[in-house]
């Protein structure tokens, strides 16, 4: 009875063991065809060293995703269907808050996308080996004014050079695949965005970037760790030209990417994106769009029913928080 007893726990054990590493399988050979439920069997380490990963950052301690953010992780998510997309939150304690707080309808629906990994960020772990741990352990957060963006702008630069793949900030809606791996994103000409780039693991021009994040560190200046250093950094190795049409840049096996790839519409016309337009634009040259978030400061929100070029963004790209948003604004309504 006993011997039967052990060799049924060992043939479950066998069992389990083999369904984790044929998970892993699948991952790696971007299928995502599993339940999601089997995800939770995943450490980040394990889906983000298969590479080619698209990562999202919450640096607040938020845990409900607003429409734009769960519009931007859907739109990956759907338009990168072979690409694990990570969304690191700092509001989330450990795995099993994925359970815990499945009454967050945004939260509950993005967890349960097959390609969609939601995991706590733990900056400590992210900065180890690299130049950023030191400056993690001298700085002070309460004391930062900036810390939200500071806090995000270094674990964006960990991340993807201990790892490799595509950093997008949360106010991007992706609209068609990106064909480069080494690239960043102007903004405009001669002046670079660290809201979206991409690289592969160990690149020595994120090396240096960390390293001059450090050297240069000054909290008081918006932006001094972010658009700013990779603009400083990339001019540092590249004689920078002004963009001329829609062609793209290429500098030390970089691309430097036209402004239509990513910002079509400028942060001075940010309020476009809320406008009903008469002929909507159709963004052939773009692979994303930035919505411009940190200007909008929460004034403006994507409304059902309005016709404005954002909510037909949502209609098009991330359906499935659009039809969140309709289901609120009716039981707004009803209530």
């Amino acid at each position: 009875k006993a011997r039967m007893l052990k060799k049924i726990q060992i043939c479950i054990c066998f069992f389990f063991v083999s369904g984790i590493l044929y998970e892993i399988s699948l991952l790696s050979g971007c299928c995502f065809s599993y339940m999601p439920m089997s995800k939770h069997f995943l450490t980040p380490e394990q889906v983000l060293n298969l590479g080619k990963s698209i990562i999202f950052l919450e640096t607040t301690e938020r845990l409900e995703p607003p429409p734009l953010v769960s519009c931007s992780v859907e739109s990956a998510a759907r338009i990168y269907q072979d690409r694990p997309i990570i969304f690191f939150m700092k509001g989330l304690r450990n795995n099993t808050a994925l359970d815990l707080n499945s009454s967050y309808t945004a939260f509950s629906f993005l967890s349960s996308m097959k390609n969609v990994f939601i995991f706590p960020l733990h900056m400590e772990t992210v900065f180890q080996e690299t130049p950023l741990l030191q400056w993690y352990y001298q700085v002070i957060p309460e004391q930062e004014k900036n810390w939200v963006h500071i806090s995000s702008d270094a674990s964006r630069l960990a991340l993807i050079w201990k790892y490799g793949g595509i950093y997008m900030d949360t106010d991007v809606i992706s609209i068609r695949p990106i064909p480069k791996e080494s690239f960043l994103a102007a903004q405009k000409s001669q002046f670079s965005s660290n809201g979206i780039f991409g690289f592969p693991a160990y690149h020595k021009f994120i090396w240096d970037c960390m390293e001059n994040f450090v050297l240069k560190y000054n909290g008081n200046i918006w932006g001094n760790q972010g658009p700013f250093l990779m603009t400083r950094m990339l001019k540092a190795i590249c004689n920078l030209t002004d963009f001329k049409g829609t062609e793209d840049h290429s500098c030390q096996n970089i691309s430097f990417l036209n402004p239509q790839r990513f910002y079509p519409i400028p942060y001075p016309a940010w309020g476009r994106y809320y406008e009903v337009w008469d002929k909507s634009p159709n963004f052939n040259h773009s692979y994303g769009l930035h919505l411009w978030n940190f200007m909008n400061h929460n004034q403006k929100a994507v409304v059902a029913g309005s016709n404005t070029l954002a909510e037909k963004l949502y209609k098009a790209y991330c359906p499935t928080t659009y039809e969140d948003l309709i289901q609120n604004a009716e039981l707004r309504d009803l209530t």
